[in-house]
């Protein structure tokens, strides 16, 4: 059973930075499409950027493009968000998803119900 464990969020005044790590364990063989949401209260779950463990497919949801990265450190199977330039609009929980697929599609990385393994979330909070 993969495990994801989300880490790295905090609260931080506008235009500042934060980096979420997700690690992850219990992959096996076999690659993954790794993604990062986002879910504000009220408002739904909200597909951030994805990356796929093999290879270099990168996408990015419209709102966040320019100001966070999406990478990755295969060895430690461990994903990361580098947020910069935040603005409360990005205050949520941050949650991290794998599926284990042949890569990062752009018809399905930001729909939730793709994703099969999800983290428990970390808080990102944005003051103005």
């Amino acid at each position: 059973q993969v495990q994801l464990v989300e880490s790295g969020g905090g609260s931080v005044p506008a235009g500042g930075s934060l980096r979420l790590a997700c690690a992850g364990s219990e992959f096996g063989y076999g690659g993954y499409c790794m993604a990062w949401f986002r879910q504000a209260p009220g408002k739904e779950r909200e597909g951030v950027a994805s990356i796929y463990s093999g290879g270099n497919s990168v996408y990015y949801g419209d709102s966040v493009k320019g100001r966070f990265t999406i990478s990755q450190e295969n060895g430690k199977k461990t994903v990361y968000l580098q947020m910069t330039s935040l603005t409360p609009e990005d205050t949520a929980m941050y949650y991290c998803a794998a599926r284990r697929a042949n890569d990062c599609y752009p018809g399905s990385w930001a729909l939730n119900t793709w994703y099969n393994y999800w983290g428990q979330g970390t808080q990102v909070t944005v003051s103005s």
